[in-house]
């Protein structure tokens, strides 16, 4: 069953100095029993260097490497934060689009399948994006992607900021990127306008998925996944979820949820 968890779920877990990125390593592969790492870049960035993180040097991107190696495990995303595309300011843009080019770069040290690279804008105050930014961000994807194409991933944005909270932007932003290695993490269900075709609207370019709590437990679940593999999804069902305590037993309970919901959505389609 391809299901994943993603490092954000463990934030609370890494704050408490409780968890890196190791750690989150051992208790995915021993203790959920999945060979594939959903990985988080703020298990090995500088958090005081914000709002651009500085990655870890590459001595330590390649231990992270090592580690999946010997665990026999896969990266089946990376979700970068501090990279994101647009700043209003042209020399903070240029700093993002650095650092940007850093991640990408261990990303393929990684082996990264999918990478999560935002659009940039604000978490709160969501708009459609200027001529400007479109342009910009359209650009830079384009080359992104030609970058994931090299290199065997794709890349692009999740519903997390800005303009790529509305659906109808995102998929403005796809269709005019136009390339097979460029496509979207989903965070189901989590957008700020077209809430109830959000999913639908986006899913042709679907290449990851997350799941929140408030997602996993709804009675919509079973919709949202068939809606995505009826767009032809066929990657992996992420489970993220900041719990606020019992980290680990909060993730159990939601990856049993999300299991079932697609257990039951295959016996609906009679592939049970």
């Amino acid at each position: 069953m391809n299901v994943s968890i993603g490092g954000y779920s463990f934030n609370n877990t890494y704050l408490e100095g409780k968890m890196d990125v190791f750690g989150y390593l051992e208790t995915v592969k021993y203790r959920y029993k999945l060979d594939v790492a959903d990985l988080w870049n703020g298990f090995f960035i500088d958090r005081n260097t914000g709002p651009i993180y500085q990655l870890a040097d590459e001595s330590y991107i390649r231990k992270i490497r090592e580690a999946l190696d010997e665990k026999e495990m896969s990266v089946v995303n990376l979700a970068v934060d501090g990279a994101h595309l647009w700043d209003p300011d042209p020399e903070v843009r240029q700093r993002l689009y650095d650092n940007a080019l850093v991640h990408l770069r261990a990303s393929v040290i990684l082996g990264a399948q999918t990478v999560r690279i935002d659009t940039g804008g604000s978490y709160h105050d969501v708009e459609t994006m200027t001529d400007e930014q479109f342009e910009y961000t359209v650009r830079t994807y384009r080359e992104f992607a030609q970058f994931a194409s090299d290199n065997g991933f794709l890349i692009g944005p999740e519903n997390h900021m800005g303009a790529s909270l509305l659906p109808r932007e995102m998929k403005r932003i796809a269709e005019a990127v136009d390339h097979p290695a460029f496509g979207f993490l989903v965070h189901l269900g989590r957008w700020k306008a077209d809430r109830e075709e959000g999913d639908k609207l986006v899913a042709p370019w679907a290449y990851h998925t997350h799941f929140d709590e408030q997602t996993a437990v709804s009675g919509d679940a079973l919709n949202t996944i068939a809606t995505l593999k009826d767009a032809g999804y066929k990657g992996y069902w992420g489970v993220e979820y900041n719990a606020p305590k019992r980290q680990y037993l909060e993730i159990e309970r939601l990856l049993g949820i999300v299991k079932k919901h697609l257990a039951d959505e295959a016996d609906a389609r009679g592939e049970g």
